[in-house]
């Protein structure tokens, strides 16, 4: 009988994004619609370093207890490089069936809160080609006591 095979997911960066205050875009059927403007922050990791650029947001739609997200914004590595990044994921509250999630002694995950990402990246830059040919899993937490910064760890998938 064949091992069973687990896909590993390594450390690649973390995203801080500084965040302006939401903006209320409307509503449908059982919907709600929002903006919230990206407008700046850190990328910091054994992989990646460089800062968020002040450009872009996160467009929201919150339908019933689940909101779907879906950013789009730029980074600029050390180097100089341009990074596009489109990151759609999902966040909601449920009844906690797991513990709080630590990578080493950071918590990533409190239990009972669903915040997933699933980042896709662009550049022509050669250093960080390996972005753009790689599946990244990111864990993101409110960063800081206001809701005005959000924290999105990266693991990519090897």
């Amino acid at each position: 009988m064949a091992d069973t095979f687990t896909p590993a997911l390594t450390f690649a960066f973390e995203i801080h994004a500084d965040l302006s205050p939401t903006l209320h875009v409307g509503h449908g059927d059982g919907e709600s619609t929002d903006f919230t403007p990206i407008i700046g922050g850190t990328v910091e990791g054994p992989m990646l370093r460089g800062k968020v650029l002040p450009r872009g947001g996160d467009w929201s739609s919150t339908r019933g207890r689940i909101c779907q997200l879906d950013a789009r914004y730029l980074l600029e590595a050390d180097d100089g490089a341009v990074i596009d990044i489109v990151n759609r994921g999902y966040y909601h509250e449920e009844e906690p069936t797991s513990p709080d999630q630590y990578d080493g002694d950071l918590e990533v995950s409190r239990a009972g809160i669903y915040y997933r990402t699933s980042p896709t990246f662009r550049t022509d830059a050669p250093a960080h080609r390996w972005l753009a040919q790689t599946v990244f899993v990111g864990l993101a937490r409110p960063a800081g006591e206001d809701e005005h910064a959000v924290a999105i760890r990266m693991y990519a998938l090897l």
